[in-house]
C-alpha cells in the first residue's frame, strides 16, 4: 500500500499543477492571439512593426499593392533573396544546413539562409537580431503565415515592410528615396540594386553603389531574367504564355 502523502509533498504537487495549468493556459492565449493576428494581416495591412517603433529615425513607408509593384522588383527580391520561394512551404532546408555549417566553422553566417517567408515573419511579427527563442516564434508565424496567407500575400507584404533604407521601409519608399520615382517602373539595375542593400540598408548606398553592392546589384539584375524566364515568381504575378 501507497505511503500517504504529506502536506508539504500535496502543497509542492498542487503549485506544480497550478503552474502547468497557467503554461498550458499561456500557450493556447498565444496560438489564439497569433492566429487572429495572422488572419487580420491577410486582409488589412500591418499598420506598423516592432522594428519600426523602435527606430530612432522615424518609419517612412507607402504601402503599395502586389499588382502595382513591378515585377522586375519581384523577380530581384526572389533572384537575390530566395530563389526557391515559389517551391518552399516556407523554410529552404539546404540554405539553413549549409548557414548552420559555416556557423560551426566560426565563419559568418551564409547569407540567404532565412528565406523571404521567414524574414516577413520576423519583420511583421517579432524583433531583429538572432536567438534560439526569436527563431522558434519565427518559425512558428512563418507556418502560419504560409498556410492562411500565401506566396502573393507574403511577397506583398516582404516588399512593403523589408527596411529599405535609414527610417525607410517598403520598396516604394525605398524607390523615392534613392532613384525619386515609384517602385512600379523601376529598371532591373535599380531593383537589384535595392535588393543587394537589404541585409544591411543603413550601411550600404544604394545610389550610386560601389564595391559589393555595386557588384552584387549588377548580378541580382542579371537574375531578374533568369527567374522570369523559368518561372520562379510565377506563384506571386501572373505570367502570359
Amino acid at each position: 500500500m501507497a505511503k500517504p502523502l504529506s502536506r508539504k509533498q500535496k502543497a509542492r504537487r498542487g503549485v506544480f499543477a497550478r503552474l502547468i495549468f497557467f503554461l498550458f493556459k499561456l500557450l493556447l492565449w498565444f496560438v489564439a492571439l497569433s492566429l487572429a493576428f495572422v488572419l487580420l494581416y491577410k486582409y488589412i495591412n500591418p499598420p506598423i512593426t516592432v522594428t519600426m517603433v523602435m527606430d530612432e529615425n522615424g518609419a517612412k513607408r507607402e504601402w503599395l499593392a502586389i499588382d502595382e509593384i513591378d515585377r522586375d522588383m519581384i523577380s530581384a527580391a526572389i533572384g537575390g533573396e530566395d530563389s526557391k520561394f515559389c517551391a518552399h512551404n516556407g523554410f529552404d532546408r539546404q540554405a539553413i544546413e549549409k548557414a548552420l555549417k559555416r556557423n560551426a566553422q566560426g565563419t559568418a553566417p551564409l547569407r540567404g539562409g532565412s528565406t523571404i517567408s521567414q524574414q516577413t515573419a520576423k519583420n511583421v511579427f517579432l524583433w531583429q537580431g538572432g536567438g534560439y527563442v526569436r527563431k522558434g516564434f519565427e518559425a512558428w508565424f512563418t507556418f502560419l503565415i504560409e498556410k492562411i496567407w500565401g506566396k502573393r500575400r507574403v511577397m506583398e507584404v516582404y516588399l512593403n515592410v523589408a527596411e529599405t533604407g535609414i527610417g525607410t521601409y517598403g520598396v516604394e519608399a525605398g524607390a523615392q528615396r534613392y532613384y525619386g520615382k515609384s517602385a512600379q517602373s523601376l529598371s532591373r539595375i535599380e531593383a537589384g540594386r535595392i535588393v543587394a542593400a537589404l541585409p544591411l540598408p543603413k550601411k550600404r548606398s544604394v545610389k550610386a553603389p560601389t564595391g559589393f553592392v555595386r557588384r552584387y546589384g549588377n548580378t541580382i539584375a542579371a537574375r531578374i531574367r533568369v527567374v522570369q524566364n523559368e518561372g520562379l515568381d510565377g506563384c506571386v504575378v501572373d505570367i502570359v504564355k
